[in-house]
């Protein structure tokens, strides 16, 4: 088994894997707009003039590997339930991507020494997803 994280932006997938590029270096392997899918979404799933937002999108941050989508675009989005942790190198990385990451989102937990970590928090960015920053304890 594998669990592969699949993240939902509701109309705002490009904006955040724009946002995720300039922020981790993200790299889009792969995407596909609604337009270009082979069997046309269901009538009434998407609405009118959102065949341009992505259907799927697969994204690599660092060694790892994300999915994205616009959704059915219904406007609400957010990640209840759920974190994305973050292992970065060093606390510099840490600091940086912490306050990129939270640059329009809220602060969950502030970043700091910890137990288990020279370096860890927890932020929001402005598309809802949590993340955990941490450097190896």
């Amino acid at each position: 088994m594998h669990v592969q994280p699949y993240l939902f932006f509701e109309g705002r997938c490009e904006e955040a894997l724009d946002f995720y590029a300039r922020t981790l270096g993200a790299e889009v392997r792969m995407m596909m707009r609604f337009k270009d899918s082979p069997d046309p979404a269901p009538e009434g799933v998407i609405p009118p003039g959102f065949e341009d937002k992505v259907m799927h999108a697969e994204v690599q941050v660092g060694d790892s590997v994300l999915f994205a989508s616009d959704g059915c675009c219904s406007g609400t989005s957010g990640t209840q339930g759920f974190g994305l942790s973050l292992t970065v190198k060093d606390e510099a990385e840490a600091d940086r991507v912490y306050a990129a990451l939270g640059d329009g989102g809220r602060v969950v937990m502030p970043i700091g020494k910890t137990f288990f970590s020279p370096r860890f928090g927890m932020v929001a960015d402005r598309f809802g997803v949590t993340w955990m920053v941490i450097v190896p304890g």
